[in-house]
């Protein structure tokens, strides 16, 4: 089977990259993102990679990141371009709605590449919004250029990645149709079996590079630390005193109800100031997982957020797989990658059926 070259727009972090990269039938040769942060990590960790910071709809950007995946004679792109024009209710404008710009600079990209497959990663309600609108135009525009297009919502949690995280995938293929991959994940993985040999860092803890301290309790956890030596970005917010004195107020792997009413402050929802649980996965990782006030993501008994390492963990990235920037930017780079255990089981399943029909 052939090789697929791939060009990584909207690439972040590098979640879709690190999934896919980690089988031989794949190999990320472009890269695109607008957040030099992200880009400095992408580089770094994909050091073979043209990797570009730009604006997507700068045309000289644009076009250097053509000529660049012509070059490398690309025949697959991924990505998730951020759409923020859909929703349940208002008008259904989709792809005419200006929000949605992006995508169309995804669809342009296609276009002029055309590559042999493409994979679209978004939020779970692109497929709803608008009674389906959004989702009939897309299939429409890149049916037009030739391409058998499959979609549905996948969760995280049915593909080895410790959290439940539904989200819109759209294959297509120039060639024959490819499914989404099969749910293959009988035993779901849990917050303990991704973090229970990290639970040692207290509040204002921890290096950027440290050592580990203990032995790995399970498989999911010999899997992600490889061959690593070390550990990184393991550092645990140095939180308030307001803050910490709530958190000692809400036992293991529980939530605010232990908390007097008058210090719920304006989080309105029921996840705010909750802990979380240890033999399930954890709820959807986001980009403020270090503020206890924003979810379910406090340590299931330790007095703070979790750490980007535990994060980067319940995402499903290998220990070797660092993140750069500051404290903010970190966390922004982890909550918005795809999770590279989901990247990679739509890999295999991209390998399975092109054998299939060669």
């Amino acid at each position: 089977m052939e090789k697929f070259r791939i060009l990584d727009l909207f690439c972040g972090a590098g979640g879709f990259s690190c999934g896919l990269d980690s089988l031989d039938e794949f190999k990320t040769k472009v890269a695109l993102d607008f957040d030099k942060n992200a880009i400095h990590t992408y580089k770094k960790n994909f050091p073979d990679a043209d990797c570009v910071c730009g604006n997507i709809c700068d045309d000289e950007v644009k076009n250097e990141i053509i000529d660049k995946s012509i070059k490398n004679n690309v025949n697959m792109i991924v990505g998730g371009p951020p759409c923020q024009g859909f929703s349940l209710k208002g008008k259904n404008l989709g792809l005419d709605d200006p929000r949605n710009y992006l995508f169309l600079e995804y669809y342009e990209i296609v276009s002029k590449i055309m590559p042999k497959v493409f994979v679209i990663e978004n939020v779970k309600n692109m497929i709803s919004s608008g009674k389906g609108y959004f989702i009939n135009q897309i299939y429409e525009k890149f049916t037009a250029l030739g391409y058998k297009v499959k979609y549905g919502i996948l969760n995280a949690v049915n593909y080895g990645v410790p959290q439940t995280r539904e989200r819109t995938i759209i294959i297509g293929c120039l060639d024959h149709d490819i499914p989404l991959p099969k749910e293959f994940v009988k035993t779901q993985a849990t917050v303990r079996d991704a973090i229970s040999d990290l639970a040692y860092l207290e509040s204002g803890e921890g290096e950027n590079i440290s050592d580990y301290i203990h032995e790995p309790n399970t498989n999911y956890q010999k899997m992600l630390r490889g061959n690593s030596k070390q550990l990184h970005n393991h550092v645990a917010t140095n939180h308030s005193k307001v803050a910490l004195d709530k958190l000692k107020l809400i036992p293991p792997e529980g939530d605010k109800s232990s908390m007097p009413i008058e210090l719920y402050g304006n989080q309105k929802f029921m996840t705010t100031w909750s802990r979380l649980v240890w033999d399930k996965p954890s709820p959807t990782i986001d980009t403020r997982f270090d503020t206890p006030s924003n979810g379910r993501n406090s340590h299931p008994f330790l007095n703070r957020s979790i750490t980007p390492r535990e994060a980067a963990r319940i995402q499903s990235f290998p220990d070797s797989f660092v993140f750069y920037g500051n404290k903010c930017s970190i966390c922004k780079q982890i909550g918005n990658a795809v999770p590279p255990l989901l990247a990679k089981a739509i890999g295999e399943n991209i390998i399975k059926e092109c054998n299939e029909n060669e």
